[in-house]
């Protein structure tokens, strides 16, 4: 009301402009101001008006926003560095923060996984297939009775879910088959690391290697044991449960049967491989970076091969060899299987191979020195020591 009173004393006749001014503390620069508009819009003209700029040349477009919400509301769980990968090329993406703030003023909030991390150390195979990782994720209940245990293979280097099977238990058979499924889709591995539990790490403290062991062996994959309660060893399947958790099995969706879960586990493994930018790919999708192994899966499982020297063993029924009038345990695992005894620089001490593994040493000379009957293999503490 005081800028009308202003204006309707400034309006009359012998007004002094600037002692009114004065009077109301404002310049004259704003009483003129103030008069102009009344003339032009009478008393609405001169109720305060939005400071909003009358263009936003840097605003983002309503397009863009419009595009951002959709994929927002389609991977909700996807931070705004990948949300960013994925926008049309058609489109100028804005900066990950403009798109975190896009997402806000819309009234929706960021679901990623902020877990902290670390410390670590990072670590990488230099191609694909050298090696793998496998693990289960934590199993949970179904509503028809049971459980599920979702099992998985990860590629170390590209990190291409290879398989996320729905399975009812941690025995071997069933691990067996969905490792044959994934060797014949992307060939063999080099080498497969894993934990110390069921059905690839022997409950025996004096053998390392279960049946599915000594299988993968024999097809000429190596399988690496990790440290003992290190599970950062196997950080790439470590982290693959994390996203899994977070993205597909963290809500209280109504889980049924083996059959109803894995048709949930294929999409989303798709959608994890093809679709979703993976920060340490430098926001590539895991598919890009990944290729198939040339080793193909033999249809019959390949005679081992040992060299002319080697002094060759058949592991007997209870898991041991005879040597120089002494017993060697190797493991039950390996029963009816040839192993290999090869000399070595230091007399009397001998590695023991099953193909190309190194399974231990024999040392004769402590042997002789023992009262036991059966004599353990001198083994590594274990296999892959990177934390």
């Amino acid at each position: 009301m005081s800028r009308l009173e202003f204006v309707s004393f400034a309006r009359k006749e012998g007004a002094n402009m600037r002692q009114l001014c004065r009077n109301y503390g404002i310049s004259p620069t704003t009483g003129y101001k103030w008069l102009k508009r009344y003339e032009r819009g009478r008393e609405a003209a001169l109720r305060d008006r939005s400071r909003r700029p009358r263009s936003s040349p840097l605003r983002t477009s309503a397009q863009v926003e419009q595009a951002v919400m959709q994929l927002h509301r389609r991977y909700p769980y996807w931070g705004p560095r990948k949300l960013r990968c994925l926008l049309s090329s058609e489109l100028q993406a804005p900066a990950p923060s403009t798109i975190g703030k896009i997402i806000g003023r819309h009234g929706s909030a960021m679901q990623v996984d902020c877990q902290p991390q670390g410390p670590f150390q990072r670590f990488e195979r230099e191609a694909p297939n050298q090696l793998w990782q496998m693990d289960f994720k934590g199993d949970f209940a179904l509503s028809r009775g049971g459980r599920c245990y979702p099992f998985m293979l990860v590629d170390d280097h590209s990190r291409f879910a290879l398989t996320l099977e729905a399975l009812g238990s941690t025995r071997m058979q069933p691990v067996q088959e969905a490792l044959q499924q994934a060797f014949r889709r992307y060939g063999l591995p080099e080498a497969i690391l894993a934990d110390n539990g069921n059905p690839w790490g022997a409950s025996d403290p004096k053998a390392r290697f279960t049946t599915l062991g000594v299988w993968l062996l024999r097809l000429g994959v190596d399988l690496i044991h990790g440290r003992p309660y290190h599970p950062q060893t196997q950080g790439k399947c470590e982290r693959l449960n994390r996203t899994l958790e977070v993205e597909l099995l963290s809500g209280n969706f109504p889980w049924q049967d083996l059959s109803h879960c894995q048709p949930h586990f294929y999409r989303w493994r798709h959608r994890y491989n093809h679709i979703r930018p993976h920060e340490s790919l430098q926001m590539q999708t895991p598919a890009t970076c990944y290729r198939p192994s040339p080793r193909a899966l033999p249809e019959a499982l390949p005679k081992e091969q040992y060299l002319s020297s080697d002094i060759i063993r058949i592991v007997k029924s209870k898991g041991e060899i005879t040597f120089k009038n002494h017993f060697f345990y190797v493991g039950r695992a390996f029963q009816g299987l040839p192993v290999a005894l090869r000399a070595t620089a230091t007399d009397p001490l001998y590695d023991l191979y099953y193909a190309c593994k190194r399974l231990g040493s024999i040392d004769l000379q402590s042997v002789h020195k023992s009262k036991f009957r059966y004599h353990p293999i001198i083994a590594d503490d274990h296999d892959f020591d990177q934390d």
